[in-house]
């Protein structure tokens, strides 16, 4: 079980422990798709708000890895990540553009951080995500339930159309976890996926709690893969355990599955984000494709 009141120490114990997962396996390293950095402003409003137990949160969630930004860093280049991303998102207008600057010079400072951006319902969000796009942003973050926001919103038009055209995948929060929002669910994924259906779109966190339906969606659009971020942990399976008789599907799509962690944003120690999904005892061809040669493939990460 894990612990949420144990504080870590950022040491070379976790890290060893993390290192011996991927060198059992044979592997490089690890890629982690979903993991945050942002602007310390933001990032403090974030935590001050999971402090909170906010209505989007809904439950105590303490915030294991709650320190200075190179701190944070440093610690997943201990843990052998050779990839991850600083997922960044608006909750209102004119917001985006800004945060989009802000990642573009953390992953020129980061070599290891795919190049991020975000975008909102607005008009300018075409404008300053074809700006993304030459610029060489490697991934983008869509987050529905913060955002408050249709992925229908005809604003977005623009938008979809040169994500499909450039095949920029899309990390996207539209499940209904851990608290829906107006919009979240697969519905309105189902509506945008039949409007654009080569959308490349990364469904977060498994698509909780809606994991069934969204493996619906995945195998009739082969371009939506998903994460695994905070899925099959002690923490989601509380609230919304993942169903047991749709552990085979996962077999079945194992070419579009990989490894998130939500870091520095999770409740328990990084190495239980990765026991969590070893102890799905799936194999280890599968899980050398969802730890790493999956994402190394779609964002073309050198070993």
């Amino acid at each position: 079980m894990y612990d949420t009141t144990r504080p870590t120490s950022f040491g070379p114990e976790e890290a060893d422990a993390v290192r011996q997962v991927w060198q059992t396996l044979g592997l490089p390293g690890l890629i982690d798709i979903h993991t945050h950095f942002m602007p310390k402003p933001v990032m403090d409003k974030v935590w001050a708000y999971f402090d909170s137990a906010g209505p989007l949160i809904g439950r105590e969630w303490p915030i294991t890895y709650r320190a200075d930004e190179d701190v944070r860093v440093a610690a997943l280049q201990r843990f052998g990540i050779r990839g991850y991303s600083s997922l960044v998102y608006p909750h209102k207008p004119n917001m985006a553009e800004w945060l989009n600057g802000w990642a573009a010079d953390f992953g020129t400072h980061h070599p290891d951080c795919l190049r991020t951006a975000t975008f909102y319902p607005e008009e300018s969000a075409p404008t300053y995500v074809s700006r993304a796009i030459q610029h060489g942003t490697q991934v983008f973050k869509c987050h529905i339930q913060v955002g408050d926001f249709s992925p229908m919103d005809s604003l977005l038009d623009g938008v979809w159309s040169q994500i499909a055209d450039s095949q920029v995948p899309v990390i996207i929060h539209c499940g209904s976890g851990p608290a829906p929002g107006a919009y979240t669910g697969p519905e309105p994924i189902a509506a945008l996926l039949h409007r654009f259906p080569s959308l490349p779109l990364i469904i977060a966190h498994m698509g909780t709690p809606e994991y069934v339906e969204f493996l619906d969606l995945a195998e009739r659009y082969p371009n939506v893969r998903f994460d695994t971020t905070m899925s099959f942990t002690d923490f989601a399976e509380e609230d919304a355990p993942f169903p047991k008789d749709a552990l085979p599907r996962l077999v079945d799509l194992g070419d579009r599955i990989m490894f998130g962690s939500d870091y520095p944003n999770i409740p328990y120690p990084y190495t239980h984000a990765l026991e969590a999904v070893v102890r799905l005892d799936l194999g280890d061809e599968w899980l050398r494709d969802v730890l790493y040669r999956n994402a190394a493939q779609l964002f073309s990460i050198a070993p």
